[in-house]
């Protein structure tokens, strides 16, 4: 770990502000050896923090639930146990808005809601949109606002209440699944595969800038791709690496890919 790195690993002055945050806190918690969080972080921020920080004992990415996108780094001091991320003094609080269920809300709609009443983008974590309700995740000193504030998305009007996080409702994602042999775990094999396109068309995509993996840009076509690896493109979507069963009879790797729709 040093903070030197952060030069290595930021694009933009945005990024070099945000990771001498999140290195501050983190590192402050490491010495002190107390319980640090950072604010919520994008799937590219979060790669960026493991290049920065890598893995050290006790710090832990954790979003709500198990699957989340949008996750805290938190320093967890071996005194400490896990249920600390979920307990009544945890960093996150989930809360869920209920509203008529004829109406139909989206995840842009709550999004820029949210965004309106002035809440900062990185004080929320994942929004769960169900049916007549959308279960989202807050830091939890921002809850007390909400509470008494955020009572309308456009001109519906949402009645919000604090939930445990075991009681989130998360939606299944929609995937389609994609069984395929590749010559190679290039980015550009992966990529074709998962989206169902050629070659040719699939290095356009990367040599655009328009391909990242785990969220951080990439635009080297002959870049490896591991088990778990996810990839998005601008103007396809996402796609995940989800298993790497083994080569065939004539020497190609048999994979399976989520593609998500």
């Amino acid at each position: 770990m040093d903070r030197s790195n952060i030069d290595k690993i930021a694009n933009t002055p945005e990024d070099r502000m945000l990771l001498a945050k999140v290195w501050d806190k983190i590192n402050t918690g490491m010495q002190r050896n107390i319980f640090s969080n950072s604010c919520f972080l994008s799937p590219r921020e979060l790669e960026m923090t493991r290049l920065l920080f890598g893995e050290p004992e006790g710090l832990l990415r954790f979003g709500g639930y198990p699957e989340a996108e949008r996750q805290m780094l938190c320093y967890l001091p071996d005194y400490l146990s896990e249920d600390t991320l979920s307990d009544d003094d945890a960093p996150i609080v989930c809360l869920r808005a209920t509203y008529f269920n004829g109406d139909s809300l989206s995840h842009r709609d709550f999004l820029g809601a949210l965004m309106g009443a002035g809440i900062a983008r990185e004080t929320i974590g994942d929004i769960c949109v169900g049916s007549g309700s959308c279960d989202f995740f807050a830091v939890k000193e921002i809850v007390p606002y909400l509470l008494s504030n955020f009572n309308s998305a456009g001109r519906t009007k949402l009645r919000l209440q604090k939930i445990p996080l075991s009681d989130a409702q998360i939606p299944e994602p929609e995937v389609k699944e994609v069984c395929d042999t590749l010559a190679s775990l290039r980015l550009d094999a992966v990529l074709g595969a998962g989206f169902k396109i050629a070659r040719a068309p699939a290095c356009a995509y990367i040599n655009a800038g328009k391909a990242s993996i785990n969220g951080l840009p990439c635009t080297k076509s002959d870049k490896a791709i591991l088990q778990g690896d996810t990839i998005s493109v601008r103007g396809l979507g996402k796609i995940k690496l989800v298993q790497i069963n083994g080569q065939t009879k004539k020497g190609r790797i048999s994979v399976i890919i989520h593609r998500y729709v």
